[in-house]
């Protein structure tokens, strides 16, 4: 039986069974996301939960589970970071301006979905996303190194001690910038100050190295010149526990695909580390309670703290809209449906806005999980909501236990997401591909993984775009020429032009949309014309469309032929272009009403009656 929000009960066998196994999988990649994250397994745990609940119930693909991901995951990392920076490492204080740029993330996909703009995700080109899902991929491995092998950059004391001078700078620069806004005149009095800095602690000054400590070793760059140091203390046994994890992973997935690896290794290595009693570092403690929603949202709101994210939400909105309806697109193929993209967006950004408010991490669509849900019956948004409530007891019934989970064996568990969600495929196919496409390929992969995956997507996309309306701006000077009349050139409604006018009169098709890619060719032809001419007929059916710099190139060229005495004749212009001629006077102050044609048999006669004859007669 079918109710409005899309559920069929006669199906809740499959969705059962589809939502449990979907749930099985996503809790120990809920986890790992969490840990990998300054916010904690909780964090990504609740997300999970309430997402994969609530995209499932408003969203728009039957079978999609949803929840935190790779690539939102490594996005969150910069919002994280950057903010706690900004509270001095302070992750309480700074967690409500972090869950408010993740609720606004979610809030812009609703948006999103309700301007309909689901359907124009797809244009965005596959090189920008090939390269952003290999960095993905290698920000995941790099950064995964340090805590697979049980080195932590702000428990090493020797390390954080360097740090120190540094620590003390800030510390001394807060207290001067406190008393600059109380009015104090600190180079008049330093009585102040000094009495302030005498309240400074030895523990004030070793937290803040850490902080500098633990952001100095942060993403790929940070990790990379960090990992000597790393290498020579080594945790043997935090080593072994990650190699366990991925050596399972990849081996049982041989054996059989039934049971997920993911979880398979998840129980074997904790269950090693826990029944021998291995002196092992555990993740962060899960609270076992009902969640709460964080209310430090709405009574520590800090909005200068959130303003410079602002870009960076809509980032994070934007990637997870890409993210769900490509998982969206698999879910229709296996299940020979079609899903609805901007309902989908909706729903996504309802279920990121309400993880926001209960503290968990933003996600997406999750092809795995949705693949594993539709191998196991899933069939309807049933069985989204399953795995939702599926994690959610875990939560409640087995928090203690998971608290006991080695964070080596969460870190190899992320590897391997690593190592999977990298793009093959676009790198088996780089010696095949156009130059331009591999080199906006690369330019991301290698901006996204050491500089900001932001701003390389946006980079990405300029170049993406630059090169394809230049190579438009190409194609469309290629099939546009101007010379003089000659037969083989003619048109079947251009047998009948008189051939004593072939020298007075000059025809110029104009072939595919007039824009800023094309105009600067454009531009060159009135250069381009002989002296001999004096009508130029442009024959302009085959452009549908104009921009503001293809509209003042015509312009330019239009009054540059008027001016040196030249009449010009346009033949059937296309309502989109006549508007936007009309729009700046071009039609009817340049070209009147009476030399604009709606076929060339109407010019044709229109030349015969007012072009002379001038060469051809003296010749």
């Amino acid at each position: 039986m079918n109710n409005k929000f899309g559920f069929d009960f006669s199906k809740f066998k499959g969705d059962l069974f589809g939502g449990i196994t979907a749930g099985i999988v996503a809790l120990p990649l809920a986890l790992a996301f969490g840990v990998s994250t300054e916010l904690g397994a909780t964090a990504g745990l609740y997300g999970a939960i309430f997402i994969s609940f609530f995209a499932a119930l408003f969203g728009g693909t039957n079978t999609q589970i949803s929840g935190p991901t790779a690539p939102m995951t490594a996005v969150s990392m910069l919002i994280i970071s950057g903010i706690v920076a900004t509270f001095d490492g302070d992750v309480e204080k700074a967690l409500p301006s972090i869950l408010t740029v993740f609720i606004l993330a979610g809030l812009m996909q609703v948006g999103l979905g309700i301007l309909g703009l689901g359907k124009y995700i797809r244009y965005i080109p596959y090189p920008v996303v090939s390269g952003f899902m290999t960095a993905i991929g290698v920000i995941i491995i790099v950064t995964q190194i340090l805590p697979s092998i049980g080195y932590y950059p702000k428990e090493d004391l020797q390390y954080v001690n360097q740090f120190k001078p540094f620590a003390e700078e800030i510390i001394l620069g807060n207290i001067l910038k406190e008393e600059a806004g109380e009015g104090i005149l600190v180079l008049e009095n330093f009585k102040e100050t000094i009495s302030k800095a005498e309240g400074i602690t030895e523990a004030d000054i070793m937290k803040e190295s850490e902080t500098l400590a633990g952001s100095k070793a942060k993403g790929v760059i940070g990790a990379l010149k960090i990992m000597p140091r790393a290498l020579q203390n080594i945790d043997w046994l935090e080593l072994l526990l990650a190699l366990g994890t991925i050596i399972i992973i990849f081996g049982f997935k041989k054996i059989t695909t039934v049971i997920p690896s993911t979880l398979v290794a998840l129980l074997v290595m904790s269950g090693v580390a826990v029944g021998f009693g291995l002196d092992y570092r555990s993740i962060s403690e899960i609270p076992s309670g009902i969640p709460q929603i964080k209310w430090g949202i709405f009574t520590d709101f800090n909005l200068n703290s959130v303003l410079p994210y602002v870009f960076t939400a809509f980032t994070l909105a934007l990637l997870g809209a890409i993210d769900s309806l490509l998982t969206s697109v698999v879910a229709d193929n296996m299940t020979k449906t079609k899903h609805k993209p901007n309902q989908e967006l909706i729903g996504q950004g309802i279920g990121n806005t309400i993880a926001g408010f209960f503290g968990g991490l933003p996600g997406a669509g999750a092809t795995i999980r949705t693949v594993v849900n539709i191998n196991a019956g899933g069939k309807t948004k049933l069985s989204g909501m399953i795995a939702g409530v599926l994690l959610l007891f875990i939560m409640l019934a087995l928090a203690p236990l998971a608290s006991k989970i080695p964070a080596a064996v969460l870190a190899g568990i992320l590897i391997t997401v690593g190592i999977g969600v990298m793009d093959y495929k676009g790198l088996r196919a780089m010696p095949y591909m156009p130059k331009q496409e591999v080199f906006v390929m690369i330019v991301v992969l290698i901006l996204s993984s050491v500089w900001d995956l932001v701003y390389a997507v946006g980079i990405g996309l300029v170049i993406a775009s630059l090169m394809f309306m230049k190579k438009i701006g190409d194609l469309t000077g290629e099939q546009s020429n101007v010379t003089s009349l000659d037969i083989e050139e003619e048109g079947d409604d251009e047998t009948e032009f008189p051939k004593n006018l072939r020298e007075e009169v000059i025809i110029k098709y104009i072939n595919g949309p007039l824009f800023f890619g094309s105009s600067s060719d454009f531009q060159q032809l009135a250069k381009q014309i002989p002296d001999t001419a004096n009508c130029i007929i442009f024959r302009m059916g085959k452009v549908p469309y104009m921009d503001q710099s293809g509209l003042y190139a015509l312009e330019d060229i239009l009054v540059d032929l008027c001016s040196s005495g030249k009449k010009v004749l346009l033949v059937n212009v296309q309502k989109q272009p006549r508007y936007m001629m009309e729009r700046i006077d071009i039609i009817p102050d340049l070209i009147s009403n009476d030399e604009l044609f709606a076929t060339f048999d109407e010019c044709l006669k229109w030349v015969v009656q007012n072009v002379k004859d001038i060469y051809q007669s003296k010749a």
